[in-house]
């Protein structure tokens, strides 16, 4: 079954450049990686084969990388309130959604409930008429085979791109090379194309510089970077020689992305074509806002905005997944905790999360 379902494929030259990249693929690369060895049945968990369909295109924008839900209890996977959320972020404008990041808790879940999140969101996304809303899975792995199997996973599921984390635990053995030859590889032997996720924090300290990313650029399957680092030097030196889509122009198409709603603003000036921010899950209006006012040349007006969402951005980044469930759970009714062994907020935890949201969720209900 096509991951997309009967939305149609968007645009046909964007499915030609993705299948000449699948066409380009190293013979050697092919034979050691593209050779599927699963079953096609999402309850096995694993691919057999995967439907080619032209990914929906990104766009510059507010990209949200959603939570997982689940039941109090006993842990399950809240496919409902999965479902209802997603929609919610869609209808606030978000450009597109992230699943299996560190949002979405991906390292708690199973490899099956990676794909059931996904297929999940997509399906719910779909049925609201939201079928052309592109998905980005994130599919790190610390081997260059299993990286590959998760993003044939994504596939299936239903997204649309794989976003990557380079792998860290053998770092200290690795050559000058390893980390490109990694990111080629995976993006020869990925069916969707890739972006690549920068960020140190969750790969033992390693920080991908602008010359890498700017290399790994080239390949036709590799068509852009998540940068968290909160580097906007980086970011600006990608961006001019990627020729990445901007609000105002779509340039190469390369997406260029900020990885915190903290530094929108900063990223836009510097030729990004957006972000990839966890704070759009308590505020997803106003992380698209002030995209708006940015295009829009309201410059004034996007700088007191974008101090709020710092504000905000910074109790997310302190709280984590903890404190951002505990706010959504109080300001919005949903949210419930994150799977152990992630603690439960004590109710003078949940207080100061409430407090610390309280302004921004203010002027997120306003919009």
């Amino acid at each position: 079954m096509s991951p997309h379902l009967d939305v149609p494929s968007p645009i046909d030259d964007y499915l030609h450049y993705h299948q000449m990249a699948l066409d380009s693929r190293p013979g050697a690369v092919q034979a050691i990686y593209s050779t599927p060895r699963y079953s096609s049945s999402l309850d096995s968990t694993s691919v057999d084969s995967v439907d080619l369909a032209a990914p929906r295109p990104l766009t510059p924008g507010a990209y949200i990388p959603t939570l997982a839900f689940f039941h109090s209890g006993n842990e399950d996977l809240d496919l409902l309130t999965i479902s209802q959320h997603a929609v919610r972020l869609a209808a606030a404008g978000a450009a597109g959604l992230t699943t299996q990041g560190s949002n979405g808790e991906a390292v708690h879940l199973s490899r099956h409930e990676r794909m059931v999140v996904t297929k999940t969101t997509r399906t719910a996304l779909d049925e609201a008429g939201f079928g052309n809303l592109p998905i980005i899975v994130g599919c790190g792995s610390q081997s260059t085979r299993e990286t590959i199997e998760l993003c044939r996973e994504a596939c299936h599921a239903g997204g649309d791109y794989a976003l990557v984390l380079p792998p860290s635990y053998y770092r200290p053995l690795f050559k000058q090379e390893s980390i490109l030859e990694f990111f080629r590889d995976v993006a020869t032997g990925s069916p969707i194309p890739i972006l690549i996720y920068n960020y140190p924090g969750a790969v033992s300290g390693l920080d991908l510089d602008s010359d890498t990313i700017i290399k790994l650029s080239k390949h036709s399957n590799i068509v852009g970077c998540k940068l968290t680092c909160g580097n906007t030097g980086k970011l600006g030196r990608i961006a001019a020689a990627t020729d990445a889509s901007t609000p105002e122009s779509a340039g190469s198409g390369f997406m260029c992305m900020g990885g915190s709603a903290d530094f929108t603003l900063q990223t836009l000036v510097a030729g990004g074509s957006g972000v990839i921010g966890g704070l759009g899950n308590i505020a997803p209006k106003a992380c698209v806002k002030l995209l708006e006012l940015y295009s829009a040349g309201k410059l004034k007006e996007a700088q007191k905005l974008q101090a709020v969402v710092a504000k905000g951005d910074w109790a997310a980044i302190q709280g984590g997944i903890v404190g951002t469930k505990s706010a959504l759970q109080t300001h919005f009714g949903y949210g419930g905790v994150a799977r152990k062994p992630l603690p439960s907020p004590s109710l003078e935890e949940a207080a100061r999360y409430a407090r610390e949201f309280k302004e921004l969720v203010a002027l997120e209900k306003t919009l």
